[in-house]
């Protein structure tokens, strides 16, 4: 049975990929049609023979060419069994349709499934010679004329940069057990713990980073009134981060417990309120922000949903920045349904997973770049970085133009992590430090993509230091 898609196919990311997953399983023969350079006409950003080099790569293609025709026509020529286009497409006029229907041919829409990416991560790990080595993405610098030498001339210009974060602060425990066996009562994996170690986490690692990589930091957060509140601020001090810990006598600080054995995470704990912090509160950070704003260059919210960014502060906190011409970043990791990133309205930069973009769009069912596309226009956000896990990231950036965008991505850096908590805290640090010092999207995609393999690389959060990242860059 042949099956047919076609498409312009820039870059292939991971929402093509599995589309044409989707595409192959419907059949046994794949066919891909590209569109040339005068079909595409402005949504070719690659030259037509490059992006068909990249569909003939792919393993499920059974054959590929330049379509420079009227899709019809092509139709007619070769009567596929089955058209798939992705969901997008489902409630739009489909040319396609009409020919299908005259010879008996059927039409689908799909977005794929994501049960490709786990399939292809085994496989990179059984086939990658040392899975130790952070991939440079070559590919992509080239895609985009990124110069080394202009990214280090970016990174040396972090120590200019003032930076304050708001957000969530989380202690994270990791607690190393022994395994002793199952238990004879029940089914149950019995363990013995035989260590202990603390991190900063949550939006202190940000400021963290941030502050190792160079920048000068005021970090703003609510505690409890506990031991944890004075290990955050010994800590944080000397990182060299500047404090502001609210007490809360109604909450604890956040601590997350992880129950690990040989590099394995066996069980999480976590210890926390998740209740909005009182009015009071609100008007003390939104005090605080007000008396550093006009020296700062760059706002990061590192929201957990914990309770420290009401709606209310954030909306506030916003115009401040704005009236004071800040570059704003915002992440906001949802456990639960209850997240909604876009409520971080008029972003330079956006930092969600693929999951929270679905949360808070509602949607389920398009593609990467229609979901990208969506949070953006719903956020009124300047650029979407999509974070896709062991697929890397997908970047959706603003093309100055009403409905116009422009999208790449970047593969996971690291295909061997230790340890992905954080992984996303050192990608939004990062990437807007790089739009702050000047750099634009594709740079700071960059640049937070290779910070977030150097912070995997290694178990719990340690602050990045810019010399790890010039070192990976050769300097």
């Amino acid at each position: 049975m042949k099956v047919f898609v076609s498409g312009s196919f820039n870059v292939l990311h991971p929402g093509h990929l599995r589309l044409l997953r989707f595409a192959r399983e419907c059949g046994d023969y794949l066919v891909v049609a590209v569109h040339s350079d005068r079909v595409a006409a402005s949504g070719a950003h690659v030259p037509e023979q490059l992006r068909l080099e990249g569909i003939q790569s792919n393993a499920w293609v059974d054959e590929a060419f330049i379509l420079d025709r009227p899709i019809a026509d092509v139709l007619e020529t070769i009567k596929p069994d089955i058209v798939v286009k992705g969901k997008e497409h489902e409630a739009r006029f489909n040319p396609e349709l009409e020919v299908l229907e005259r010879y008996g041919g059927k039409l689908l829409f799909s977005s794929g499934e994501t049960v490709f990416s786990s399939v292809d991560l085994i496989r990179r790990e059984f086939y990658d010679s040392d899975p130790r080595i952070i991939n440079k993405a070559d590919d992509y610098l080239k895609r985009h004329d990124i110069k080394k030498e202009r990214l280090k001339a970016l990174l040396g210009g972090f120590s200019n940069i003032k930076v304050c974060i708001v957000g969530d602060l989380i202690i994270d425990e990791y607690i190393t057990c022994q395994l002793l066996g199952m238990s004879q009562e029940d089914p149950t994996i019995v363990v013995t713990p035989i260590d202990t170690t603390q991190f900063i986490g949550g939006a202190g690692i940000v400021a963290a980073h941030a502050a190792g990589m160079g920048a000068a930091v005021e970090f703003i957060t609510v505690t409890g009134n506990d031991e944890a509140h004075d290990y955050a601020q010994k800590i944080l001090a000397t990182a060299g981060v500047k404090t502001h810990l609210l007490k809360d006598e109604n909450r604890p600080t956040t601590r997350k417990q992880r129950y690990r054995s040989d590099n394995k995470s066996l069980l999480r704990v976590s210890h926390l309120h998740q209740g909005a912090i009182s009015n009071s509160l609100q008007k003390n950070i939104q005090d605080l922000v007000s008396e550093v704003i006009k020296e700062t260059d760059l706002l990061v919210f590192s929201d957990f949903n914990y309770g420290c960014l009401p709606q209310k502060l954030v909306t506030n906190l916003i115009k401040l920045a704005k009236k004071n011409n800040v570059i704003i970043a915002a992440d906001s990791q949802s456990s639960s349904q209850i997240g909604d990133i876009s409520r971080f309205n008029g972003m330079d930069l956006l930092t969600p997973t693929e999951r929270e973009a679905r949360i808070s769009t509602r949607n389920h069912e398009d593609g990467l770049v229609i979901l990208a596309e969506l949070l953006r226009k719903q956020s009124t956000s300047k650029n979407i970085l999509l974070k896709l896990g062991g697929e890397g990231l997908l970047i959706h950036a603003d093309n100055g133009k009403e409905d116009d965008w422009l999208t790449d991505r970047i593969g996971a850096l690291n295909s061997s992590p230790k340890d992905v908590a954080g992984a996303g805290d050192s990608l939004l640090i990062a990437s807007a430090l790089i739009r702050a010092s000047g750099g634009n999207i594709w740079e700071a995609a960059y640049i937070g993509s290779l910070a977030a393999a150097l912070q995997v690389s290694r178990v719990g959060n340690t602050p990045l230091k810019i010399k790890e990242i010039l070192s990976e860059l050769g300097f």
